[in-house]
This record gives C-alpha cells, sequence and structure tokens, in this order.
C-alpha cells in the first residue's frame, strides 16, 4: 500500500487582526482548500489573529521585531519557526514587518497586496493608506495583487491579480471591502496553484501551468 501524500503545508504571518488567516481556516474546513496550517507566526503579541489560530488548534508563536537589533536577526528568528515546522511556503496576511528572505526560501513566501501592484504600493501603501490613495487618484479599477516575496516592499514577481471597480461613491471603507472580498478568492486560488505545482518563476515573470500538466 502507498503512503499517503503529504499534505502542502503553509506557515501564515500576521500582525494584525487575522482576517486573512481566519479566511484560510474556514476555507479549510469547508474542504475549500487542501493544504495544512502548521504555524502561525505573529509579530505582535497582541495580535487579534493569534485568537484565530487558537481556536483551530494552530501552533503559534510571536516573534517581537523589537526584540532584535536588526532586520536579518528578526528574519532569522521567524524562518527559524517556519523551517522547524517544515512549511513548504510562507504566506504574509496582514504581515508589517519588513523581513529579509532567506536562500532556502526564494521563491516560498508569498504576499497580498490590496491595489494592483506597480500602482500605490511600496513603503507606507498598507491597509486604508492604499484606498485613501486610490480614491484620491481617481482611478477607475483596484484590486489586489499576489506576488513572491523578495527583499524590496512590494516588488517580487506577480503571480495574480484580481481587478474591482472603483465607484463614484466609494469611500475607503467600501472600497476596502470590495477588494477584501476579492483577496478572498484570489489567495487561497494562488496557494491551491502553488500546491498542485502548477506555478514557476523565470526573471520577473510567473508561469502557471494548465491543470493536468
Amino acid at each position: 500500500m502507498n503512503a499517503a501524500k503529504r499534505p502542502f503545508r503553509i506557515a501564515v504571518l500576521i500582525s494584525g487582526g487575522g482576517t486573512t488567516l481566519r479566511n484560510f481556516i474556514e476555507k479549510v474546513d469547508a474542504g475549500l482548500l487542501d493544504l495544512q496550517i502548521v504555524l502561525v507566526v505573529s509579530s505582535s503579541p497582541t495580535a487579534g489573529g493569534l485568537a484565530h489560530a487558537q481556536r483551530a488548534g494552530i501552533p503559534a508563536v510571536t516573534v517581537d521585531r523589537q526584540q532584535f537589533a536588526s532586520q536579518d536577526e528578526f528574519s532569522a528568528a521567524v524562518f527559524g519557526h517556519c523551517r522547524s515546522a517544515g512549511a513548504d511556503v510562507v504566506v504574509l496576511a496582514g504581515f508589517l514587518k519588513q523581513i529579509t528572505i532567506p536562500e532556502d526560501f526564494t521563491n516560498r513566501v508569498v504576499n497580498i497586496h490590496p491595489a494592483l501592484i506597480p500602482a500605490f504600493c511600496g513603503k507606507g501603501f498598507y491597509g486604508r493608506h492604499v484606498h485613501e490613495a486610490v480614491l484620491e487618484h481617481g482611478v477607475k479599477l483596484s484590486g489586489c495583487t499576489i506576488h513572491f516575496v523578495d527583499n524590496q516592499y512590494d516588488h517580487g514577481p506577480v503571480i495574480l491579480q484580481k481587478a474591482v471597480p472603483v465607484l463614484d461613491d466609494d469611500t475607503p471603507e467600501t472600497l476596502a471591502a470590495r477588494v477584501f472580498a476579492a483577496e478572498c478568492e484570489a489567495y487561497p486560488e494562488v496557494l491551491r496553484l502553488i500546491a498542485a505545482g502548477r506555478v514557476t518563476v523565470e526573471g520577473r515573470r510567473v508561469r502557471i501551468a494548465p491543470a493536468g500538466k
């Protein structure tokens, strides 16, 4: 008898309320996302998302940036935990600290940004700040971008983007809600593609192989 296939394993990094983590947990529980969340790493001991991990029985650790002298030391601690947990991919879910990607995690760290990169991205563009900038600029489309993480803010190769309309009467809150609804479908889809081995990186271009190949 063949041994059962090991489930695809992810570590999720959070800094705040953990709404994206909660979305993953709900989709796993509903059988819509075939993976195992093996670890949650929080940059804050008071992050609300830690409660989601606790309720789901997911191991969680806090790695406080203030306890480390440098970004590299902080990052080494974060990835040490992910490595020990056997994570195939590290998933940033509202993680607000910049990290240095170790060589063995190149193209194994993904992030989601609430705009269409390369617009409205980079240092300082997170959360409400992004949606305020979108509305101030008067663009007609926004959305979300899932990308591999390198050592610059919102810079790594783009895996998938999903656009949403910007309406004339939008506020930052209504636009954020529309973008988050898109995120809740797009991020799990990317994880499914990666878990299925359909994602490859060639320079800055991400290739997604057709299903069944």
